[in-house]
C-alpha cells in the first residue's frame, strides 16, 4: 500500500527466456527455392522446345518429301536454302507486308499512344476500349469480317489488303506497348523546350520522341513479328497472294522440305541479332 505523495517502487522486467540457437528452417523452406527454379526451368524449357526442334530439323535428311521423321544430320539444307523459289517468294511477300504494315502501325499506335495519355479529350475513354477490340476479337470474325469490307468496297484482295488487315491489329499492339512507356513521361521536358521557343513538332521530334523510342522499338519489334506469324486473317484476305504461313500450311499437305526450317531458323536468328543490337543501344543511351 502506498501513501499519497510517495512513488511506488519500480519493478524491473522479468527477463526474457533464453533463446538459444535459432531454429533451423522446415524442409520446405530449404527445398521450396529448389522447386520454384526448376518449376519454372521445365516451363522455359517447354516453351522452348518447339524452337528446338525447328532448328533441329533444319540439320535433317529426311527420306521422301516430308521432314516429319528424323533421319540424320545433314548440312544439305542449309548449303541451298533457296532450293525452292516458291518458298522463297513466300518469304519476301512476308517480309515485305510485316514491314510496310510495322511502319503505318508504328507511326498510327505512336501518335495514338501519345494523344490518350498527354491529353484529355472526349472519348478519350472509348478510344481505350476500341485498342483492346481488336486483341479480343477472334481471329476468324475478323478475318472475315475484313474480307467482307473489301468485296463491298470492290477492292481486289491481295498485298495491299493484307497490310491493311494486318496494320489493323497491329496499331493495337503500338498504342499498348507504347502507352506504357510513355505513362512515365515528364511532360515537364516539353514544357521547357517550348518555353526556350522549339516548335510542338521540334520538341516532339527532339525531346520527346528519343525518350520513348525504347518502347516504340520493342512495339515495332512486336508487331512484325505478330505480322510474320498471321495465318487466318491473311488467308481470308491473301486473294493470290501467298505469304510464309501460307506456303507452309500448303506444303504440309504436300512436301515439306527442311529449308522452311532453314528459313524459320533464319528468321529467329535475325530476331536476336535485332534484340542484341537494340539492348546495346539502349545501354549506350544510358550510360550517354
Amino acid at each position: 500500500m502506498t501513501t499519497l505523495g510517495t512513488r511506488p517502487p519500480e519493478t524491473t522486467p522479468p527477463a526474457p527466456p533464453p533463446t538459444g540457437a535459432a531454429p533451423s528452417p522446415s524442409p520446405l523452406r530449404r527445398v521450396g527455392p529448389w522447386l520454384l527454379n526448376g518449376y519454372a526451368g521445365a516451363v522455359v524449357f517447354i516453351l522452348f522446345l518447339p524452337i528446338l526442334v525447328i532448328i533441329l530439323f533444319s540439320f535433317n535428311d529426311p527420306v521422301g518429301k516430308f521432314n516429319f521423321v528424323w533421319k540424320g544430320f545433314s548440312l544439305e539444307a542449309w548449303q541451298d536454302p533457296f532450293k525452292y523459289e516458291p518458298l522463297v517468294d513466300a518469304m519476301i511477300v512476308s517480309l515485305e507486308v510485316a514491314a510496310v504494315s510495322t511502319v503505318i502501325s508504328a507511326v498510327l499506335g505512336t501518335l495514338i499512344a501519345v494523344a490518350l495519355v498527354r491529353y484529355r479529350f472526349t472519348g478519350s475513354g472509348a478510344t481505350n476500349t476500341f485498342l483492346v477490340l481488336p486483341l479480343t476479337t477472334p481471329e476468324v470474325v475478323m478475318g472475315a469480317s475484313l474480307l467482307t469490307l473489301f468485296l463491298d468496297l470492290n477492292w481486289a484482295t491481295g498485298f495491299w489488303t493484307i497490310v491493311i488487315a494486318h496494320a489493323m491489329f497491329q496499331i493495337s499492339f503500338v498504342a499498348l506497348t507504347v502507352k506504357a512507356r510513355v505513362r512515365g513521361f515528364d511532360w515537364s521536358l516539353e514544357d521547357a523546350a517550348m518555353d526556350l521557343g522549339a516548335t510542338p513538332l521540334r520538341t516532339f521530334l527532339r525531346v520527346t520522341f528519343p525518350l520513348i523510342l525504347p518502347g516504340v522499338v520493342a512495339a515495332a519489334m512486336l508487331s512484325f513479328a505478330l505480322s510474320m506469324d498471321d495465318f487466318i486473317i491473311t488467308l481470308f484476305n491473301s486473294g493470290n497472294e501467298v505469304t510464309y504461313p501460307l506456303f507452309v500450311n500448303n506444303a504440309a499437305k504436300t512436301a515439306l522440305p527442311p529449308q522452311i526450317n532453314v528459313m524459320a531458323t533464319l528468321i529467329m536468328l535475325a530476331s536476336l541479332v535485332v534484340i542484341g543490337l537494340s539492348q546495346i543501344y539502349t545501354r549506350w543511351r544510358t550510360r550517354g
